[in-house]
């Protein structure tokens, strides 16, 4: 630094003690002090500024693997809210989201900062209850989820001729020797008839059968000598009370006959078939007896056979009573109570595929006085299909029966024609016959959790 004094004292020992000497010695003082200070000032700029201590950077002590544990849970929330916005009081929906939740809130920082939202967000999943539009949104898509097609079977097994008995069937070779006994749970669902020609190969891993029956190849015509007839009356219907079955008619009212006379048959009602289906009130059964046997002429019940039961779901005892017709306090007749409905010859369409109780549903259309029309839900073409409902009055739709594309072709044409249309969600015929009831009533089409009443007809 450039030392001033010197100056300063040269000017002090030559300033005069006159005005003008002290005005300049003081002016030239404050020129040096100015030059003193921007000296200073230059100094103090040029000099580098210390930077103040940046704060420490906190050391991230989470892992990869905890990490990307944590986005797994928050995506698993954000998945779980999303399904149940979509189907509100979804319970599966909501384990799911109250599980995820719940983890990440064991995240650190997030239930410090954000444990109020968390906790109101918990109690608003468990609060979701379902809505009755979400539970006709779930009935409709589960109608139109495609159905498994069945896996083809490649394996080959001998061929074999079918002898049915009364319940089950023989399989014969060539010599007409028989060679398998099969249950008349394995080849039900097959329709088979004496006479068919089948591929069947033998079922050592099975105990309950002998042979596993692969597919029908043919048919050929038996000789009188070769097997027994069989008659059959299907769909009949089990009334009475337990200890007291019997069967008159079947579901489309026809009185039982055998040799052109009317039987009465009695049910024991522990006949068991499997799958804990047993004997009760409102049992549909289909019954097969030889034509041949001689106890028919004498004792009919002693030669008759239940030969199966269907799986249908059984009707509540509300529904299903029996009241005495009385006709002069004496003959009494027992029948069931019917809904309060007559379709008056209305043409109504069946949507189901393969045949499936198709005998069942079209009964109970007729017991109303209607004109059942099947209809294949299953594999028809939608030309077709749109030619048929075209001409009809109602049409119900069978969900357990019908593929996914026949499901929307059906609610398109029925309301492009004005066709009453409703939904059966179940196989049970009750469940059909309330649907038969709310397409003729205007009623909604789906059930669902509402509550809708179904009047029953007054008995004279």
């Amino acid at each position: 630094m450039y030392d001033y004094r010197n100056n300063i004292k040269i000017i002090l020992n030559k300033t005069d003690a006159d005005d003008k000497s002290l005005a300049n010695s003081l002016n030239a003082i404050k020129a040096i002090l100015a030059m003193a200070e921007g000296g200073t000032a230059e100094k103090e700029k040029a000099a580098p500024k210390k930077e103040a201590p940046k704060p420490k950077k906190m050391a991230n002590t989470q892992s990869i693997a905890q990490r990307n544990a944590d986005l797994k849970q928050f995506k698993q929330l954000l998945m779980g809210l999303t399904e149940l916005i979509e189907t509100p009081g979804d319970e599966a929906a909501k384990k799911k989201s109250l599980e995820a939740l719940h983890k990440i809130t064991f995240v650190p920082g997030v239930g410090k900062h954000y444990g109020n939202v968390l906790g109101k967000l918990d109690q608003a999943i468990q609060k979701s209850k379902t809505t009755t539009e979400a539970v006709n949104k779930k009935i409709f898509e589960d109608a139109l989820k495609p159905k498994e097609e069945p896996k083809r079977d490649y394996r080959k097994g001998r061929r074999y001729t079918v002898i049915r008995t009364l319940s089950g069937c023989n399989l014969i070779n060539d010599n007409g020797q028989i060679v398998f006994r099969i249950k008349e749970s394995q080849i039900h669902s097959l329709n088979l008839k004496s006479g068919d020609i089948v591929e069947a190969l033998e079922d050592k891993d099975n105990p309950n059968y002998e042979a596993e029956v692969l597919r029908v190849v043919g048919y050929r015509k038996l000789r009188a000598r070769d097997y027994d007839p069989i008659e059959e009356f299907r769909y009949a219907v089990v009334q009475g009370k337990t200890g007291q079955l019997a069967i008159t008619r079947n579901i489309k009212g026809e009185k039982l006959r055998i040799r052109g006379k009317e039987v009465t048959i009695p049910v024991d009602s522990s006949y068991y078939q499997g799958e804990n289906i047993h004997l009760e009130d409102g049992s549909i059964v289909d019954l097969a007896w030889y034509t041949g046997d001689v106890r028919i002429k004498k004792n009919p019940s002693d030669a008759v056979q239940i030969r199966w039961i269907y799986q249908v779901d059984p009707p509540k005892k509300s529904d299903l009573s029996y009241k005495k017709k009385d006709k002069s306090k004496k003959d009494n007749a027992e029948e069931l109570t019917k809904l309060d409905m007559n379709l008056h010859y209305q043409r109504v369409g069946i949507a189901i595929g393969d045949n499936q109780n198709e005998g069942i549903l079209e009964g109970i259309v007729t017991r109303y006085n209607g004109i059942p029309i099947p209809i294949d839900a299953f594999e028809g073409k939608k030309k077709i299909m749109e030619r048929q409902i075209k001409d009809l009055d109602i049409v119900i739709l069978m969900t357990a029966y019908a593929a996914h594309d026949a499901t929307w072709n059906i609610q398109e044409f029925a309301s492009k024609y004005g066709v009453k249309f409703a939904v059966s969600s179940s196989k049970g015929y009750r469940s059909f016959e309330r649907a038969l009831y709310r397409a003729e009533n205007g009623l909604p089409a789906y059930e669902g959790t509402q509550s809708i009443e179904y009047k029953e007809a007054e008995t004279k």
